[in-house]
């Protein structure tokens, strides 16, 4: 029994059973066609390519962050880099999480999963010979799992200040207790609502559920950045790029470069220059205005000792 599986009222989780991979697989391969023409369409010259159908999987990059990190603003930007096949938060992927951390599945049968979702993803973008990113935060609990099936893969994690992030998610219907009872459900059929999730510490299931929104958010961020930079700790530093999205929002340019330079590039392609020129630095610091006494508690409480070792202070 897992932490939402004992939390009461909580629904029950979705079984990912052959068929529902397939489901997953086959819905996530029709909403990624879709995300990716919204994307490519405001940029010029940036049609669906010819297909090329090498479906190999070489040195794949893997976005990590804790949900409101800005992890969907990074990867976009670096899907805008013209030898990448970027994907966002893959369905089968965003549930197979759960049964990697969990070890529910062998190791075995998640790396065939990961690796036949990511091939064909390539293959029906037609990006066969592009590096593959995928952007998941899910993938902050199963770092040794990917380091293991992709011995070349490399990381970029994203660090914000958790203050705003736990602003940002409780601005979100996800993990908000208002969402009880509403039956809905994310990409990867997580339920919505204030239910003890996969990554919550199972002794504490129940003070997850009964916790704030804004509690709730920052254990939430607490968990995905520890997890996340926990493990890239141990990797070579060649294959990880850890960047601050105050950095990235207040100085793009710097950005672009240091990016730029982790994807093998001597010079930053304009590409890139202009997706980060998009990034809005009035999202920095919106936590002092936001939170009130007891809002500024609740986060203190759950997230002030991983803040503090992040250098983020008062």
């Amino acid at each position: 029994m897992t932490a939402l599986d004992r939390t009461p009222g909580a629904p029950p989780p979705l079984a990912l059973t052959p068929w529902r991979v397939a489901a997953l697989t086959a819905r996530g391969l029709v909403s990624d066609r879709r995300e990716r023409r919204r994307d490519r369409a405001g940029r010029p010259g940036a049609g669906i390519r010819a297909g090329l159908l090498d479906p190999r999987l070489r040195e794949p990059v893997f976005v990590l962050g804790a949900p409101r990190s800005g992890t969907t603003f990074l990867g976009s930007c670096i899907g805008a880099l013209p030898d990448v096949s970027y994907h966002f938060e893959p369905r089968v992927t965003k549930a197979a999480a759960r049964q990697v951390y969990e070890g529910t599945w062998s190791e075995k049968r998640a790396a065939r999963v990961f690796r036949r979702s990511y091939r064909l993803l390539l293959m029906a973008a037609g990006d066969g010979g592009r590096r593959f990113v995928e952007k998941n935060p899910e993938n902050c609990f199963v770092v040794p799992f990917l380091v293991r099936a992709f011995p070349d893969a490399r990381f970029v994690q994203i660090i914000r200040d958790g203050r705003d992030v736990a602003v940002s998610h409780a601005e979100k219907p996800w993990l908000s207790a208002r969402s009880a009872g509403t039956g809905r459900r994310g990409r990867g059929g997580q339920a919505w609502g204030p239910w003890a999730r996969w990554w919550v510490e199972p002794e504490r299931a129940d003070e997850f559920a009964a916790a704030s929104d804004l509690t709730r958010t920052a254990w939430s961020w607490r968990r995905f950045t520890e997890s996340a930079r926990t493990a890239l700790a141990d990797l070579p530093a060649d294959r990880v790029l850890t960047v601050r999205y105050e950095d990235v929002v207040q100085r793009p340019q710097e950005a672009a470069a240091t990016i730029a330079a982790f994807f093998g590039h001597a010079e930053v392609p304009e590409s890139l220059r202009t997706a980060l020129a998009a990034a809005d630095p009035s999202s920095v610091g919106r936590w002092r205005k936001a939170l009130d006494d007891d809002g500024l508690a609740d986060v203190e409480r759950e997230a002030g000792q991983l803040l503090r070792e992040l250098g983020y202070q008062a």
